[in-house]
């Protein structure tokens, strides 16, 4: 499903004004044993990587073709490598997601996190980069997710993050896709106001060096000041600031994210609570509903 100009613009207009959240399917190598577990498979379950990947497949595939889960609620998804190139209803998951749910694809291409450094894991390298934006456009993603971790509020690291953040973020527009900036701060930071104050100084400035034919989306995690992003969601370069849930539980990350009417969530784990391999596809329409039910009003 190569994307052509007008599917683009349409896809933009529908991330920056339409009413709903994005759904976050992307868990990797690293956090996808998590995320199996909790949805009621132990490791004893799969033997091998192949084996585990064709598990967490299974998992969002149950996700993604449930009648609950369409574009009138859900405005995009995040999808992994491997779920990019996997097939969702004998069709590539990108066109099971757009074509036949009205749901925008996108694509995590982070590779995961250096140590802590200067209160921050910055993204380790990402070799290839420019070869799987290529892919991910013949698939017809729309654009990328980048994350990066914030612990503590040390100013030089905060802006070491966002200048990564950026770099990455012009390569992804080079290629003609949109890029979500994710500089996540950890819910647990002692120090997490004064971090998000720090974030959000260095991130107005980077936008402030954008040209006016680069967009990007922001990531964030749900701000301790109610209402303390807007000015990041005013910014005529922003398409739209989305909230991570943050290992907030599904009640309390929409609690959170009601008091921030400018931003939408783009929650994982929350989407997913309650989710388990051994229910019936009645009792899993009913539970994975009752989570995008509560995220979509969070988010409208």
């Amino acid at each position: 499903m190569a994307r052509n100009d007008s599917t683009f613009q349409e896809q933009k207009t529908r991330m920056g004004e339409g009413a709903g959240f994005i759904a976050a399917l992307d868990q990797s190598g690293g956090s996808t044993p998590k995320a199996l577990r909790l949805y009621g498979v132990e490791e004893s379950a799969y033997d091998g990587e192949d084996e585990m990947f064709a598990e967490i497949h299974a998992m969002r595939a149950r996700i993604i073709t449930a009648p609950e889960f369409t574009g009138d609620k859900i405005l995009g998804a995040i999808l992994f490598e491997k779920t990019m190139r996997g097939e969702v209803e004998d069709r590539p998951t990108s066109e099971a997601l757009w074509n036949a749910r009205g749901v925008v694809p996108f694509l995590k291409i982070d590779k995961g996190l250096e140590d802590e450094a200067e209160g921050v894991q910055l993204m380790k390298p990402m070799p290839g980069l420019d070869d799987l934006l290529k892919e991910a456009r013949g698939y017809g993603i729309f654009g990328t997710k980048e994350r990066s971790v914030i612990k503590h509020a040390d100013a030089g690291g905060i802006a070491k993050i966002v200048t990564q953040q950026f770099e990455i973020g012009r390569q992804v527009m080079a290629a003609g896709l949109v890029p979500i900036l994710e500089p996540e701060v950890d819910i647990h930071s002692e120090t997490k106001a004064e971090a998000e104050a720090m974030l959000r100084d260095e991130i107005l400035s980077g936008l402030s060096e954008l040209s006016e034919d680069q967009d990007v989306m922001l990531k964030l995690t749900i701000p301790t000041e109610p209402g303390f992003y807007d000015a990041l969601a005013d910014h005529p370069r922003v398409l739209r600031v989305v909230a991570l849930s943050g290992g907030y539980s599904t009640d309390e990350a929409c609690e959170r994210l009601s008091k921030n009417p400018k931003m939408i969530a783009s929650f994982s784990r929350a989407l997913t609570e309650g989710l388990s391999k051994d229910q019936s596809d009645l009792e899993f329409r009913r539970a994975l509903g009752s989570n995008i039910d509560k995220i979509y009003a969070a988010s409208s």
